[in-house]
């Protein structure tokens, strides 16, 4: 075969897994809310791990859940580091060429693996840079990739955090006033179903909104039960402790976060002001309605 002749072909086999990888980044961007995988993921107990974070925590919530308030009591305990949201999705690996692609192939290690790599060692930065033993990722769009976090983790823990479907629609208006109604309750369809669908394949630790507020110190105690670490009361006093800026795409930046207390949560909102498309998961959550 001539060199030219070579040359095509692996750009033939690099275009092929290009597209591969597009088809699958598709197939879970798009996912038709209520379609249910055909099993629950059952993961090891401890499966061999080349990370350098082995089991990191991942908050899987929507926006406008209350995750702010539960990173900074979670990163006032003295052994766990919460930063402000990481969006490791949006860290991506540019190869250069299109060559590297098949050279790292070589090395068994594709775009998304690389990713992984990178993820793994931003994850590591931050515990290193703490000091501390156990880190917590809030983002709330991890709950789109969650089949990658459990991919590139398979020893990963998860805090499930629940809030009314009705009171996250409210919250993200209030939040965007440039936002329709009609695209805040897409939004919030589209994250619901996909916490939801997370939420049945994998294990972890399912709490809500209400209940964090109403009863701190319970809820944080059954965090650091499942987290395997002693609670400590500091954690309930976050406002003495640093957690970084509130900002946009950092977190909650509201008055409410900042006032470092846990405010009650806004009364939950009457059946009939809950959308219909939203009223199935909001029983299926436990909520009236």
């Amino acid at each position: 075969m001539s060199v030219a002749a070579m040359e095509q072909t692996q750009r033939s086999r690099a275009v092929g897994r290009a597209v591969r990888r597009r088809s699958e980044f598709l197939i879970e961007a798009f996912r038709p809310p209520g379609v249910k995988p055909r099993r629950r993921v059952h993961l090891p107990d401890r499966v061999p791990s080349t990370r350098l974070v082995d089991s990191p925590v991942f908050v899987i919530s929507t926006q406008r859940s209350g995750s702010t308030l539960l990173r900074v009591l979670l990163n006032s305990h003295s052994r766990i580091r919460a930063p402000h949201e990481l969006h490791l999705d949006s860290l991506r690996v540019d190869l250069g060429a299109d060559y590297v692609d098949g050279i790292m192939d070589e090395l068994g290690l594709a775009r998304q693996t690389l990713e992984h790599l990178l993820w793994d060692r931003v994850l590591d930065h931050e515990l290193q840079r703490s000091g501390k033993g156990v880190i917590v990722d809030k983002t709330p769009s991890n709950a789109l990739i969650w089949r990658r976090i459990s991919t590139a983790w398979p020893n990963a823990r998860y805090l499930f955090l629940l809030r009314h479907p009705g009171s996250v629609l409210e919250s993200m208006l209030a939040r965007h006033n440039d936002f329709t109604r009609e695209r805040a309750i897409d939004d919030v369809a589209t994250q619901i179903a996909a916490v939801d669908e997370a939420r049945r394949c994998l294990d972890g630790l399912t709490l809500t909104y209400e209940d964090l507020t109403a009863e701190p110190e319970r809820e944080t105690r059954r965090i650091c039960d499942y987290l395997g670490v002693d609670w400590e009361p500091q954690m309930l006093d976050y406002g003495k402790q640093e957690h970084g800026p509130f900002k946009p795409y950092f977190g909650d930046w509201s008055e409410n976060i900042a006032s470092g207390r846990v405010q009650q949560a806004r009364p939950l909102p009457s059946a009939a002001e809950v959308p219909a498309v939203l009223r199935g998961i909001t029983r299926t959550w436990g909520y009236p309605g």
